[in-house]
């Protein structure tokens, strides 16, 4: 795999959703379809992440730290539930696909969406957190051009509080708002932006102060369990 082009995934699912909103045209028919292009850009993501991700050399044991880092993240989730729109597991999420890749970092956020809404209640909303949170984990990779340093990984956090948010809010808006127009969707938009300002805050402080130390951490799992298969004769890479 080729970390760097498959990050090139974000601004494409990005685009697709662009495209799905550009489709709806603002009118009764529209607003009708509204809800089914949403799910269907959604699943369309989804699927492509899970393609990628299963046809990809990853070894048994990285498949493993991935399955257990999406359980935790997901737990994580839990415990702040009484808390609106704090989510440690965002932190955990972004520092995975750091580490191991987009592929990884959109799996073990589809895990913190599936598994932790057995215990907070599943729902049409599943399906946006698993593509919220999963191209959370995707676009982290494009932080290694940077230094990594707390107040970057502080930023990213805080965009991809208020990004979240609206990724959720194209359910809410496709869904329940009528008409479904540019001026609709900032409406819906602005009625969660107190949660979307919580969701933000939590992830700055989390990566803030343990972005850095976490980000090591999995690195030396990453170096530990990740095997480059060497032809014979050739040197390996350093």
């Amino acid at each position: 795999m080729r970390p760097g082009r498959n990050s090139l995934l974000l601004p494409a699912a990005v685009a697709a959703i662009v495209l799905g909103v550009v489709l709806l045209g603002g009118d009764e028919a529209g607003s009708a379809r509204g809800p089914f292009i949403a799910i269907g850009v959604a699943v369309c993501i989804s699927l492509v992440f899970a393609g990628l991700f299963e046809s990809s050399s990853i070894q048994v044991r990285e498949i493993a730290i991935i399955a257990l880092l999406g359980t935790l993240s997901a737990l994580l989730r839990v415990p702040f539930a009484a808390i609106p729109s704090l989510q440690p597991s965002t932190y955990l999420v972004i520092c995975t696909g750091f580490v191991f890749g987009p592929v990884a970092g959109f799996m073990v956020g589809a895990l913190t969406a599936v598994v932790s809404n057995f215990f907070l209640g599943q729902g049409p909303w599943t399906l946006f957190q698993i593509v919220a949170w999963g191209l959370a984990g995707a676009s982290a990779p494009l932080l290694r051009a940077l230094p990594l340093r707390p107040g970057v990984l502080a930023g990213f956090g805080l965009f991809w509080g208020f990004l979240f948010g609206a990724i959720m809010n194209v359910w809410t808006w496709m869904a329940f708002v009528y008409p479904t127009t540019i001026e609709t969707f900032f409406v819906t938009w602005a009625s969660s932006i107190w949660f979307d300002g919580m969701h933000a805050l939590g992830n700055a402080l989390f990566l803030g102060l343990l972005g850095v130390r976490t980000v090591a951490v999995l690195k030396r799992y990453h170096g530990r369990f990740h095997w480059v298969r060497v032809r014979e004769g050739d040197e390996p890479a350093e």
